[in-house]
């Protein structure tokens, strides 16, 4: 009976559970077919759609793999705009317009001399179009040459109540301003200036004004790194409102079930680049060619970049002094770069005297053999921005030194051998004489002067000391903002202060320095260099038109800081640079130097007199009566002499002294002031260039 009753149970528990299995089949399965068929509509829709061709971007903006008008919704035209000085703020519009094309937009790069906002903004806001602006802050806060139209335009549309605030409401945009943080009050003035006339006519911001710093102490090693870092987040911050704007009902379903934001390369990948992936997913690559190049991960928000900055300055060590595009830069105007601060460069006189065709002002003031004379400078940084820079400011500035920095010994070989190399090269070369090429080989003057400021470099004493221990003599030139270090230097052949002008005001505008106690730099300099009991020499460049008429207050200069000489030279004009505004008009006649010599000499209380004269360089030397010896001048150095009072005074640990009086050497008659040679060597061969036949 038992046996009967647990058979029974046991169907009734079986039925049950089959008929639970049937159910639960049921429902899955019609649940797995209205799926099936979704897909199966979803297919079908898909197939009648055009197909899509894989194709390249191209520079007019075609798509790179995508239709024109992709599902994403995302807006697919940018204009750049461009305002620049010395054409960085361009260079960065070109390579934001290569990443855009590569990332399938239609892109405009168009300079803002030949921008109209007038006409142009207000379509640039109805067509839906995306502005990007680069442009940099001049002097005194200043918009660049052909930027300023458009600054006062956005100035004056922002301010007038006539003009709708609401003019710009569908324009999205960012700009990236370039600027120097040294010059504190004045930086990137200009790029906050034109994101905040965009903001208040009612335009939507990106992201917030990029800040690009040239103070490469401050920023991420450089410009073009603050650059780098500001594109990545353009990007990103493009993608996310391109996935928030995109039309309901044309999403594009990801695999992972996400809305999809049609996301590209962050970044325009060369050929020969590569990349690699970081732990926090941020791709760093290495771009060769024009682009630009991205040392290393900058961080992802720029918005806590200062804080960025103040705690990679406590982790990490500095940076280097040349960058990517400095280092560019210079190389194409013939430097050879030592390590990561340091340069040096073949003088033209120099390959002027390997050709017996006559050497430099410095040959026919101080006796030097410009074949065996060694340009360099162990920083190429520099404090001032002066209008008639020979190098176009492509040089690096500073106030202090914050770099990477190389040994002294690293810096003189590198200098010996690259200078050698360079005088290496004019072997076999029809012109140059056998002789001099020899002796060319092994350097006998280092001129200090390149480039920069070779006294910031904090081991300049040791670099000093090497370069006389080869017996090599030493003409340093300082721009008179480091008082400190022209005090603490050790004894040289020649120590050179450039005097660009005479009042505070005129200083200011033509040097263009960095400080802001600039003016007492400067005298402090001029003191410091009137207690130096080595050769002294004040560096005077006449600008016509912007400091030859301040006579009086050179003369009060002079006095104060008591130079054995003073070299006046008219200025060079190495062509037109969008740096500055120097043009033919300011370079002055050499009758124009020696009439303003005379007059200077007129008010220096008969203790100074014109000695020699270099006119091939626009050149006149003023010169201390104490070197107007029994009727002869004695300007030329007895180098044998100096560098044996120098070894004296190193071995007696600086008790030995010795002054200007005890290396002096007598002016040969053909250099004088006067002569009918007019400085020029009478053992040279005059060369004159041919004039072309039109």
């Amino acid at each position: 009976m038992l046996e009967v009753l647990l058979s029974s149970h046991l169907a009734v528990v079986y039925t049950l559970l089959l008929g639970v299995v049937c159910l639960i089949w049921v429902f899955y399965g019609r649940k797995t077919s209205k799926q099936l068929s979704e897909k199966e509509q979803n297919f079908k829709s898909k197939s009648t759609e055009s197909p899509v061709t894989n194709v390249k971007s191209t520079e007019n903006g075609k798509l790179c793999g995508q239709k024109e008008n992709s599902s994403c919704g995302r807006n697919k035209k940018i204009k750049i705009l461009y305002g620049t000085q010395t054409g960085k703020s361009k260079y960065f519009a070109d390579n934001l317009s290569k990443d855009a094309n590569y990332k399938g937009y239609q892109c405009e790069v168009v300079d803002l001399q030949n921008y109209d906002p007038d006409e142009s903004l207000s379509n640039e806001s109805n067509n839906a179009v995306c502005l990007v602006i680069f442009i940099s802050t001049y002097t005194e806060g200043t918009a660049p040459k052909g930027a300023e139209w458009f600054v006062q335009w956005l100035e004056e549309s922002a301010s007038d109540f006539r003009v709708q605030k609401s003019l710009l409401s569908n324009l999205h945009y960012a700009v990236f301003g370039l600027g120097n943080s040294l010059y504190e009050e004045h930086f990137n003035t200009v790029g906050k200036h034109v994101d905040h006339y965009l903001h208040k006519l009612s335009g939507h911001r990106i992201l917030p004004v990029g800040l690009g710093d040239e103070n490469v102490s401050q920023s991420h090693k450089g410009v073009e790194n603050d650059y780098v870092a500001w594109k990545r987040e353009f990007w990103k911050k493009l993608k996310n409102k391109a996935s928030v704007s995109a039309p309901k009902g044309n999403e594009k379903t990801c695999e992972n079930g996400g809305q999809c934001t049609c996301e590209e390369k962050d970044d325009v990948i060369d050929s020969n680049s590569s990349e690699s992936e970081s732990d926090n997913d941020e791709s760093t690559e290495d771009v060769t060619g024009d682009d630009i190049v991205d040392v290393e991960d900058i961080g992802r928000v720029m918005g806590s970049k200062k804080q960025a900055t103040k705690v990679e300055s406590s982790n990490k060590e500095p940076s280097e002094m040349i960058t990517p595009i400095i280092k560019k830069s210079l190389e194409k105007q013939g430097y050879k770069l030592i390590g990561s601060h340091s340069g040096v460069k073949l003088c033209r006189w120099t390959k002027s005297m390997l050709r017996g065709r006559g050497g430099c002002y410095k040959h026919t003031f101080y006796g030097i053999e410009s074949h065996r004379c060694m340009e360099t400078t162990p920083s190429l940084a520099c404090a001032n921005k002066c209008v008639f820079c020979w190098r176009h400011h492509t040089n690096p500035v500073g106030t202090e030194w914050r770099w990477k920095m190389d040994d002294a010994e690293f810096v003189f070989n590198g200098a010996l051998q690259n200078h050698v190399s360079l005088i290496k090269q004019f072997k076999g070369v029809p012109g140059v004489q056998p002789e001099r090429f020899l002796e060319g080989l092994t350097p006998k003057h280092c001129a200090l002067s390149l480039v920069g400021e070779p006294i910031m470099y904090p081991k300049i004493n040791k670099f000093i000391e090497l370069l006389h221990d080869k017996e090599i003599s030493t003409f340093m030139v300082t721009n008179a903002q480091f008082p400190d270090a022209i005090r603490d230097l050790s004894p040289v052949t020649q120590l050179y202060v450039s005097v660009d002008a005479s009042t505070k005001d005129s200083l200011k505008k033509i040097d263009r320095p960095l400080f802001r106690d600039f003016w007492e730099r400067f005298i402090s300099s001029l003191d410091a260099l009137s207690a130096k009991c080595q050769r002294t020499v004040y560096r005077l460049t006449l600008v016509k038109a912007w400091n030859t008429d301040e006579l009086d207050n050179y003369a009060s200069l002079v006095s104060r800081g008591k130079p054995d000489f003073i070299e006046v030279k008219g200025v060079t004009y190495c062509g037109e640079s969008k740096a500055s505004s120097l043009t033919m008009e300011n370079v002055p006649w050499h009758t124009e130097v020696v009439n303003f010599v005379q007059e200077l000499v007129d008010r220096l209380d008969g203790n100074y007199e014109i000695a020699a004269e270099h006119e091939h360089s626009n050149c006149v030397l003023v010169a201390n009566k104490k070197f107007f010896i029994d009727g002869k001048w004695w300007t030329w150095i007895d180098y044998q002499k100096f560098h044996s009072l120098i070894k004296q005074y190193r071995e007696s640990d600086g008790k030995k002294t010795f002054s200007s009086d005890d290396y002096m050497a007598q002016t040969p008659d053909w250099a004088v002031f006067g002569a009918e040679e007019r400085g020029f060597d009478p053992k040279e061969v005059r060369h004159f260039r041919k004039k072309k036949d039109f």
